[in-house]
């Protein structure tokens, strides 16, 4: 036994349907070898990472028309991958990322399920420097402004990571820190639109969710 439970979900996006497997629930932990512990995950955090959200729903339904024709692409906080999937069956060039030490066997499970080619992964730590993961024309994320520091630090990561003719695209559920994040993208050079979006069939206009774009050219880099 791993140490958590299980079970298998089937989402559609586009024009497939995709079996995902996340986490029986939210009230689980399991860090037996202190992996998450070092690297600033809490018993708090540690489940968030497995769990179909809504957001991350939202950007897997953009990416499954999003241009990503000869494009590299980056998502950041991957979670369960929901977003690279798709792109990994529409033949894109992706690469998946996260810090959570199971995020990686997740994806890589999901993937096998949905009999896809396994989806490149980086553990990638938004602090710190990376070298080696280089430059991406498309960057991708959902729900990772979710407290006040992050939006200093995602822009810093997008900075040393984007092309100079580059898109951001982020599903944001409404946490409210997305507009320090939109100022230190447009001080980067970008032009920005969004589009709200209902979280759930509950939800009503004016719509709490945005998929916020985020787009360079040359020009302005």
């Amino acid at each position: 036994m791993p140490g958590y439970e299980t079970h298998i979900r089937t989402l559609h996006f586009g024009t497939h349907d995709f079996r995902i497997r996340e986490l029986l629930d939210l009230q689980q932990f399991a860090d037996p070898d202190l992996h998450a512990h070092a690297r600033g995950i809490s018993s708090a955090q540690w489940s968030l990472f497995g769990h179909v959200w809504p957001a991350g729903e939202l950007l897997a339904q953009a990416m499954a028309t999003f241009d990503v024709q000869g494009k590299r692409i980056l998502e950041l906080g991957c979670g369960l991958g929901l977003a690279s999937l798709v792109l990994r069956q529409r033949g894109a060039d992706i690469t998946a990322s996260d810090l959570h030490p199971l995020a990686e066997t997740f994806l890589a499970y999901n993937a096998a399920l949905n009999a896809l080619p396994a989806v490149p992964f980086r553990t990638v730590d938004w602090t710190a420097s990376n070298e080696t993961l280089g430059r991406f024309d498309i960057i991708i994320a959902s729900d990772v402004l979710y407290e006040r520091g992050h939006a200093a630090l995602l822009s810093a990561l997008i900075e040393r990571h984007a092309h100079a003719a580059s898109e951001v695209l982020l599903s944001d559920p409404g946490r409210g820190n997305s507009a320090p994040f939109t100022r230190a993208l447009h001080a980067q050079g970008y032009a920005s639109d969004e589009t709200r979006l209902p979280l759930d069939a509950d939800d009503q206009p004016p719509y709490r969710a945005r998929l916020l774009h985020y787009h360079r050219d040359t020009a302005n880099a």
